[in-house]
Order: structure tokens, then sequence, then C-alpha cells
């Protein structure tokens, strides 16, 4: 072959590197022969879904049709959870595929995109894969400086992503922080606030934005199944928005980008209140159990509202990450977002946060 297809490329596409996920269980045991792994890099509830959930999956399924391509009875199910109206609800897979489909609805090359440092992989990547401009704000105290993003918007702004609490830090902005930027963003510049650890958080000043809808027709708030309900192997998310919004990003959806599946669990979640309870307790538990061991040894975290916690470790995070893996403990370097001497750690189980306090307390003592 003489054609190098790489060349081929658009513009947008030609410069990006694809999302790293956590690393799975399965490729460290083909690489190590290790056994009884740990993860503790991507977030998941390490309880799994609830019991009405596995429940719900035992009975027979019609597999051989195609899914609901609307997403009627899911899409029914939010809207009475959220009190909206089923048309402002767009369905995805996973709540990262909304965040492509409203940035493909409305941004173009002559756009800009504003997000900040340290935050979300994702809104690099379906920026400069549509080919717009990334306007990258510097974080404050490692979360959104709300204020510096209100001034970075120019004539060609068109998108602003904002996660609360924020993916990888756990940062989260307050609401009055929050409510005052919507105030004075531009009436044709889309604020979309990516909310997927929301069930998580325990902060008094943290707002719910699917609330202020009615207030701001140009707000996105984007959700998921993929954390405190643990559906993140069948990917389901979804968004809330003005209906005109909602049109747009469906005119642009993918045929069937939720399974059947997916649908029917997520649907059973949403009702499964006493898992949603146990799931916060278990990581408001946790937390303290990681966060109380930082601080005895002396490390630097960056206090979280979310289901995972960012620790200094005062030394190359990769390396130690490195280290955690030949003992069967994955957790996540965050390197790629900035901050080389830190790693993420998510919440598991009491058994699970131990194991990883001990191995990286015999990673450090051999350092």
């Amino acid at each position: 072959m003489t054609c190098d297809l790489l060349q081929l490329a658009t513009p947008g596409v030609a410069g990006l590197q694809p999302y790293q996920a956590g690393k799975p269980i399965e490729e460290l045991e083909r690489e190590l022969g290790l056994k009884n792994i740990i993860k503790l890099a991507s977030n998941e509830n390490p309880l799994g879904p609830g019991a009405m959930v596995k429940a719900a999956l035992k009975k027979p399924l019609e597999i051989s049709r195609y899914p609901d391509g609307n997403g009627h009875e899911l899409k029914s199910a939010l809207a009475n959870y959220h009190g909206v109206n089923p048309g402002q609800i767009t369905l995805g897979n996973g709540s990262n595929d909304v965040l492509e489909l409203i940035a493909r609805a409305v941004v173009t090359t002559a756009h800009e995109v504003i997000f900040s440092a340290h935050s979300f992989a994702v809104y690099p990547l379906v920026t400069r894969a549509i080919g717009a401009k990334a306007v990258v704000v510097p974080a404050r105290d490692y979360g959104h400086d709300l204020k510096a993003m209100q001034n970075a918007i120019t004539g060609r702004s068109r998108l602003m992503f904002i996660a609360n609490p924020n993916n990888p830090t756990g940062t989260w902005s307050t609401r009055s922080e929050l409510r005052s930027l919507l105030e004075q963003v531009p009436e044709d510049m889309i604020v979309v606030v990516d909310e997927a650890y929301f069930d998580y958080v325990q902060e008094p000043d943290y707002p719910d934005c699917i609330t202020w809808l009615p207030e701001f027709p140009n707000l996105v708030v984007t959700r998921t199944f993929s954390k405190v309900h643990g559906l993140a192997g069948l990917r389901v998310g979804y968004s809330v928005s003005h209906r005109d919004l909602a049109d747009l990003m469906n005119r642009v959806r993918q045929p069937f980008n939720v399974n059947s599946m997916a649908m029917v669990a997520a649907k059973v979640a949403l009702k499964d209140k006493d898992h949603i309870e146990q799931s916060v307790r278990l990581n408001l538990t946790g937390m303290r159990q990681l966060t109380d061991t930082f601080d005895n040894m002396g490390l630097h975290y960056i206090p979280s509202a979310g289901n995972f916690v960012c620790v200094d470790l005062q030394r190359p995070g990769r390396e130690i990450f490195q280290k955690l893996l030949h003992e069967g403990v994955i957790v996540r370097p965050i390197d790629n977002y900035g901050m080389p001497n830190h790693l993420r750690i998510t919440i598991g189980l009491e058994r699970e946060n131990e194991r990883f306090i001990k191995t990286l307390k015999k990673v450090i003592s051999n350092w």
C-alpha cells in the first residue's frame, strides 16, 4: 500500500488522541498473569446495579427486534422523575454521547467551545473532532473558574461545558456562582452542565440545574446511569433541555443509540431509592476511609463531591500507578489532565479501599 491512510483524516480528527479509559481488569490479567485484581479507576459503583434492576433483567427480553428508537417509556419515566416534558429529554449511549450530540448540533468550524483546564477529556475530543476552536480556561484550585470562563466569551463562542462536580478533580461550582454565569452569558450561547455525579453530592450550596431550565432556554443538563445506578456496562445517559435543543440533538442522534436492555434497566433503576441511598452511604464512608488515610500520610488531596478523590503523591503519579498495577490494584493516572503527580482513586468497597491503602503504603515505602 502506497497511500498513507492517516493523511485522509479531517483536520479536526488528525490531531486527536483516542480517549483513554481506565485499564480493564481482563487486560491486566493478560499482561501480568495476576488474579484477585481490584479496579478503582473508572468511578463505577462498587455495588453494581440494585436488586430491582437485577430482577428486571432476568425477565425475557425481545432482542430480535430493534429497540424503541424514541425511547418512549424511559423518556416518560424520566419526565415524571424530573417534572419535565418528555420532549425535553434526549437519550444517549452514556451521557458522553449526548455531549457529542449537542456539539454536533450547534457548533461549526467557525465557533469556539469553552471549558476548564482539568475537566472531562470528552470536551476537547468532541470540540476538536468537529474542527471548532477549544478555549481552555485555567482552573482555580483545580476547579472551574466561572468568572474567567465568562470573560473568555467572544463573538465566536457557541458552547460552554461545565462539569459539576468536575471529573477528574471532584470540585464543584456553587448555586450562586453557576446562576450568576447563566444570567450573564449571551442567549445564543449554549451552556452544558454535566451532572454525571449529581446523586453523590452532599454539599448544601450545590444546585440542581434541571430546576432552572424554565428560566434559561440555552441550558442543557446531562445525567448518566453509569455512576450511582451502577449501569456503566449498559451505557445509558440523557440530557434535559429546552424542547428546541432536544429536537436539534435528535436530528443528529444515531438511530437506536440506546439498546433495549439498557432502557429497561434505567427505567427500573429510577425507582430503586434504597439502592441509591445505600450507594451514597457507602461512598461517604469510603471517602472518609481514604481521606483520613491521606491525612495521616501527609498527602494532600482535592476535596471531592463525587465518588472519587484525587491525591497528590508528591512524585510522578504514573510511576506509582505502574507499581500498583504489579500489585493487582488499578487506579487512574491523570497526567493527561495536566496533573502529573496526582492519581484519581474511585471509592470502592471497604475491603477494596483497605487493600489500596495497604498497597499504596507499601509502594511508597519502597520508593
